[in-house]
């Protein structure tokens, strides 16, 4: 991987692939302004050939490809490296998320976005992907959790690299559960650490759970990370960790 700067800008290689020239065009501009270095591809075979052969550090892949379709060239690439991908995607509806997340993506966008935020994406995946030079030097007020970060020196929450607007007592909650990962801790526990202000009581907990999941699980009608421990109370896991193993009712 390219020598970076910290926010994963400088030198590091993006792979654009997308039919839409003036997209990628668009892109480019933007990603040069960083500091980044551009190649790009306008079909899936070209995009498989030029990832071969330069080793960019991300890749921006359309689904909807001519000649290879998106999907394709996504497995052709990651057999050959380990590369993080972030999908583009044209429709709204849940079959492309579903098969970006199926294929192993790192993040999704879809058409129509912000230059901006797609250049937020790839620093943030980049961020996430560069090896650190000593795990134990991280700092221990930051907890990774599956695509979930959480400050808690800064107070601040982000998923999927963007950041999770949380009340008080949600953060508070999550810190808990976070600091506590796989444990299963007891409602009472739980308020003993969240109450402070007085603003979560044993009756509202549910209610500010309920919430904290609408705001950090992907289907929080079947949430994967803060999790029901039956007659106990709550624990939070790593679903990246977890197999295909039951980790608590829901």
């Amino acid at each position: 991987m390219s020598p970076a700067r910290s926010d994963g800008s400088e030198e590091s290689v993006v792979l654009i692939v997308d039919d839409e020239e003036r997209l990628v065009e668009i892109l480019q501009a933007y990603l040069q302004d960083e500091g980044f270095r551009v190649l790009s591809a306008f079909n899936g075979r070209d995009a498989i050939a030029i990832a071969r052969d330069a080793r960019p550090d991300i890749v921006l892949l359309d689904l909807n490809l001519p000649l290879v379709s998106g999907a394709e060239a996504f497995r052709a690439i990651r057999s050959t490296a380990n590369v993080p991908i972030i999908m583009i995607t044209s429709r709204v509806d849940e079959v492309d998320r579903i098969v970006g997340l199926e294929l192993g993506a790192d993040d999704y966008v879809t058409k129509p976005f912000s230059p901006r935020e797609v250049v937020a994406r790839v620093k943030a995946v980049l961020r996430r992907a560069r090896p650190r030079v000593d795990e134990s030097t991280a700092r221990a007020d930051v907890i990774r959790i599956g695509s979930l970060e959480i400050d808690l020196g800064a107070h601040e929450v982000f998923r999927r690299g963007r950041a999770v607007d949380l009340t008080p007592t949600e953060f508070r909650i999550l810190s808990t559960l976070g600091t506590h990962l796989g444990r299963a801790l007891t409602r009472d526990q739980i308020l003993e650490r969240v109450s402070a202000d007085g603003d979560a009581y044993d009756r509202t907990l549910d209610r500010h759970v309920a919430n904290l999941r609408q705001k950090i699980e992907d289907e929080p009608a079947r949430p994967q990370l803060v999790v029901t421990v039956v007659g106990v109370g709550y624990k939070m896991i790593d679903p990246t960790r977890v197999a295909a193993r039951g980790a608590g009712s829901l």
